[in-house]
């Protein structure tokens, strides 16, 4: 039997993002960011009810400030006192982890969704998806962006503007376009 579009992705296969279904869920996680946004923070608390329904996992803790954007939601892990700043946008085609205490600034963008080399091959709207892990107490400056498939180590800090090629070790410095270690 063929696999679908959504059993491609969760595989890590190549799969056509403009599948009806996959088209569905997404829409799903647009209103959720939706009603995040705009309900009252008074109402919304730390994380608006349907974006928190959404995720994959959500400990009690974790603030999200508005507005925020996520392809699926259903691929986002976030451990205790996570905190995402306004802007921040993950497009979860894979598992995006974030460990305890870590804080994203401003803007910070995560992408999972890896597009075909081969131009002919991206007219079909054919991507991957690669997954993306930030460790314990990790700090990601305001506008860096994240790339597919990294992993960030416990207790990196992550430069603002930094982006993200290659994995970062635990406890390093990572600055520029792309990001490099410093010396802490």
């Amino acid at each position: 039997m063929a696999q679908s579009e959504l059993e491609k992705m969760q595989a890590g296969d190549w799969y056509s993002c403009l599948d009806p279904e996959l088209t569905v869920m997404r829409h799903r996680a647009l209103e959720a960011c939706h009603e995040h946004s705009v309900l009252y923070p008074a109402e919304r608390g730390n994380i608006g009810p349907k974006l928190r329904a959404l995720f994959a996992a959500c400990a009690d803790d974790v603030r999200i400030e508005a507005r925020f954007h996520c392809a699926y939601g259903v691929n986002i892990h976030l451990a205790s006192d996570v905190f995402l700043n306004v802007g921040c946008v993950i497009l979860d085609t894979a598992p995006v982890k974030i460990g305890r205490h870590s804080m994203l600034g401003p803007n910070v963008q995560i992408y999972c969704a890896d597009h075909h080399r081969d131009p002919e091959l991206r007219k079909q709207h054919l991507e991957i998806a690669r997954p993306v892990t930030i460790g314990d107490n990790v700090w990601i400056g305001g506008g860096a962006i994240i790339l597919p498939g990294i992993s960030i180590g416990d207790d990196a800090i992550i430069g603002a503007g930094a982006v993200v090629t290659r994995d970062v070790a635990a406890g390093a410095t990572v600055v520029g376009n792309p990001a490099k270690p410093i010396a802490r």
